[in-house]
């Protein structure tokens, strides 16, 4: 049996899909479904229900997936204490976040933790909420920058993972404003409101459509735009293109500077909080002084 067998399994039992599997372990989709039945045949049974739709485990499948993934994260944080030993990855940390909080909240954090970086390499990857989710489980990833809500559950190990509320945030309905500082669009008037809408993938957009469904308040919208990046819907909520719910953290300057004004009184903003998630188990020392820096503010 090899190892790289047991990483496939514990991806694709992450991410219920063959190709999106094959994808994040670099391989071919025939290549990785030959993998996974190479490991079928080493445990002696199916450890998956074959089939249309999503992956599904088999028993012997959801037994193994937790074996699996306490062996795999167990091998990787014994490699990664015999490569800290030998000083390979004593000035090295890896976080993972999204590419809003990448440009904002991170952004800012960093300034605060300045000193700390002369100390040696932090490398930032920007991907998805799962992908980073899953990066910090296959240990990829000493920190994970993320959203939190009630909506956007992550399934970590409590026992594993520690986490550290870094900041609250809301997601509020801005427009551009005209010379009087007052919105482009409103809400309320006899035609629907041009709305510009997050991509179904992305987090914040879970966030504002099923705020919208559940909210008695919400406005009339007609959705015109929807993009997978809340750069570059800021950017058309900055060219007058629509009603976008875009982070406070995000637009507060260019609310104050007068060039997009928010809508309604509160009832339509969107409340979450900024998490920083790590393993319990120790990191480097670059790594223990940036969590303990982060989290003593």
């Amino acid at each position: 049996m090899q190892f790289k067998w047991l990483q496939d399994f514990v991806v694709l039992a992450q991410t219920r899909s063959f190709s999106r599997a094959a994808e994040l372990r670099c391989v071919t989709h025939p290549a990785f479904g030959r993998r996974i039945k190479a490991l079928e045949a080493w445990a002696g049974t199916p450890l998956i229900e074959r089939g249309n739709g999503p992956v599904t485990l088999t028993a012997a499948g959801a037994s193994l997936q937790e074996n699996a993934q306490q062996m795999v994260g167990n091998l990787d944080h014994a490699r990664g204490e015999l490569l800290d030993a030998a000083g390979r990855q004593a000035s090295t940390v890896t976080l993972a976040t999204g590419r809003t909080l990448a440009r904002t909240l991170l952004a800012d954090l960093l300034q605060r933790v300045k000193p700390l970086l002369a100390q040696g390499d932090l490398r930032i990857l920007t991907r998805s909420l799962t992908e980073t989710a899953q990066m910090l489980e296959r240990g990829e990833a000493d920190f994970m920058l993320t959203y939190h809500h009630p909506l956007l559950a992550l399934r970590l190990n409590a026992r594993q993972y520690a986490h550290f509320t870094l900041a609250q945030d809301k997601l509020v309905p801005v427009t551009r404003a005209d010379a009087q500082g007052q919105g482009q669009y409103q809400f309320g008037g006899n035609a629907a409101t041009p709305y510009l809408a997050y991509g179904a993938a992305l987090a914040l957009g879970r966030l504002v459509e099923d705020h919208l469904a559940n909210n008695p308040h919400a406005p009339h919208l007609q959705r015109v735009i929807e993009c997978d990046s809340a750069d570059t819907v800021f950017e058309y909520a900055l060219r007058g293109l629509g009603v976008a719910w875009l982070p406070w953290s995000t637009v507060a300057g260019v609310c104050q500077s007068g060039q997009l004004a928010v809508l309604g009184d509160g009832h339509l903003d969107v409340r979450f909080d900024v998490r920083v998630y790590r393993a319990k188990r120790r990191m480097n020392a670059l790594a223990e002084a940036l969590w303990q820096a982060m989290t003593q503010h």
